[in-house]
C-alpha cells in the first residue's frame, strides 16, 4: 500500500512542521547560556506519555519526506536520528537531559527542507522503506506504553 500521490508542499504546511519541530526542540533558552530545549523535555517528565511526542512527530517528518522525494538515504538518517531520540528518553532522566542536547526533530527538518525533491518518482524500494521506517518508529513509541503497563501489572499482582 503506497502513500497518496506526489504533492507539492505549500509553504503554511511547511511553515508548521518547523513551527512544532521548533517548540518541540528550541522553544525556551536556558538565561545565561545559548542552551535551548522544547516542549519534548517538559513533556518528557510524565512517565509513559512523555516518550511518545519525539517519535510520533518524527514518524509524520518521515511521511513528509516521502512525500516530497526526500532520497531514502536520508529518510534512513532521519530514521536513526529519531530513534537514538526514541531509545534515549527510554532511560529514566538520562533521556530528559539528552533530549536538550540531541535535537532529532531540528535536524529532521533541516534534512527535509534541503533534500526534498518533488519531480522525483518514487520505486516499489522507496514505498516499502518508508513504511518499514514508520512501524520501527510506531515501536518506539509503543515501548515506553508496554513497560509502563508491565510494571503496573506487576506491581499490582504483588499487592
Amino acid at each position: 500500500m503506497a502513500l497518496p500521490p506526489p504533492r507539492q508542499m505549500d509553504d503554511a504546511h511547511l511553515e508548521r512542521l518547523r513551527r512544532w519541530s521548533e517548540l518541540l526542540d528550541q522553544a525556551f533558552r536556558i538565561p545565561g547560556t545559548n542552551i535551548r530545549f522544547g516542549w519534548d523535555v517538559i513533556v518528557g517528565l510524565i512517565p509513559g506519555i512523555g516518550e511518545l511526542s519525539s517519535p510520533l512527530f518524527g514518524t509524520l517528518l518521515l511521511i513528509q519526506a516521502y512525500r516530497m522525494r526526500v532520497p531514502a538515504i536520508v529518510q534512513a538518517r532521519m530514521v536513526i536520528n529519531a530513534m537514538v531520540d526514541a531509545l534515549l528518553g527510554l532511560v529514566p532522566g538520562l533521556g530528559n537531559v539528552a533530549d536538550i542536547f540531541w535535537k532529532a526533530n531540528t535536524w529532521n527538518m533541516r534534512l527535509l527542507d534541503r533534500h526534498a525533491r518533488p519531480g522525483v518518482p518514487h520505486s516499489r524500494f522507496d514505498a516499502l522503506f518508508v513504511w518499514g521506517c514508520i512501524l520501527l518508529l510506531l515501536a518506539a513509541a509503543a515501548i515506553p506504553v508496554a513497560l509502563a503497563v508491565w510494571v503496573a501489572a506487576w506491581l499490582y499482582s504483588l499487592a
